[in-house]
């Protein structure tokens, strides 16, 4: 029994990056199915959109990915070494939660924007305070650059004026992908 869940923990060691592949993978391959997007002008969301060329991709896609980021953050619960980064990890599991909503409220419906705009927030609570629990625990280097990234960053997704909403969105999901490939060395 004890094998059997290391064995699942090692599985789900990579479940970020897994997530983090599967993302990038349904954005590339629904701008390849609608070439009307253009990065510099829509959403990613835009998409997901009734009148996106199969927009379903996009919307199961993020529900995927969402579903991965909860494994994720089970992980992350598992191995948290205090309370903060224990919250980090439920502030992983709200953020995916999240990502299952935009796909299940895509681009046109009401909360859309509240769930889209909250997944962000909550991603980088989670960047937050996984760089507070890192600092209690004495993993200064990384404890500070995950505080300074859980700070930063919304503050640049909101004070820069980005000529689309595609390229603030990228902005915060590479942040989340540097988060998780740091976490690697972290999590083990």
């Amino acid at each position: 029994m004890k094998q059997a869940y290391a064995g699942i923990l090692k599985i789900l060691r990579y479940s970020g990056v897994v997530a983090a592949i599967v993302a990038w993978i349904v954005i590339f391959t629904c701008i390849s199915l609608n070439p009307w997007f253009i990065f510099t002008e829509h959403a990613f969301s835009d998409l997901g959109a009734p009148d996106a060329y199969m927009p379903w991709v996009y919307n199961y896609g993020l529900i995927l990915t969402g579903v991965i980021m909860l494994l994720y953050s089970a992980y992350q619960v598992e191995k948290a070494e205090n309370n903060l980064e224990a919250v980090g990890g439920g502030f992983t599991f709200i953020s995916g939660l999240f990502l299952i909503l935009i796909g299940l409220f895509p681009s046109g419906t009401r909360p859309h924007t509240f769930v889209s705009t909250w997944f962000f927030l909550q991603a980088d609570m989670a960047i937050l305070a996984w760089g507070l629990g890192l600092l209690k625990r004495g993993e200064k280097i990384y404890g500070y650059v995950f505080v300074v990234m859980g700070i930063i960053s919304p503050l640049i997704g909101f004070l820069i004026d980005w000529p689309s909403a595609a390229t603030v969105e990228a902005f915060g999901i590479v942040v989340i992908d540097m988060w998780v490939l740091l976490m690697l060395k972290i999590l083990k």
